[in-house]
C-alpha cells in the first residue's frame, strides 16, 4: 500500500464519512456510508463499520488501496 498522503483538517475531529468525502475518496456521503458499513474501510488498520466514527489528527484512514493520515491545519 502507498504511504499515506497527508489530509489537514481545521477541527479537533472529523467524522468518517465527512472524511472520505473530503479526501475525494467518495463522491458522497451515501457511497460513504454504504463502503463503511460494507467493512471497507479501516482506522488505523482495524475495520470500521460506524460512519459517525471521529478520526483525530494523527490517525490514518485506509481504503480502495489508499491512506490518508489526518493531520491539524496549521
Amino acid at each position: 500500500m502507498p504511504e499515506p498522503v497527508d489530509l489537514p483538517i481545521r477541527d479537533d475531529m472529523i467524522r468518517l464519512g465527512q472524511l472520505l468525502k473530503l479526501a475525494s475518496l467518495v463522491d458522497d456521503g451515501s457511497e460513504a456510508r454504504a463502503v463503511i458499513e460494507a467493512g471497507e474501510v479501516t482506522v488505523d488498520g482495524v475495520v470500521e463499520t460506524r460512519r459517525g466514527r471521529q478520526v483525530v489528527p494523527g490517525m490514518t484512514v485506509a481504503y480502495a488501496g489508499q491512506q490518508v493520515r489526518v493531520t491539524a491545519s496549521r
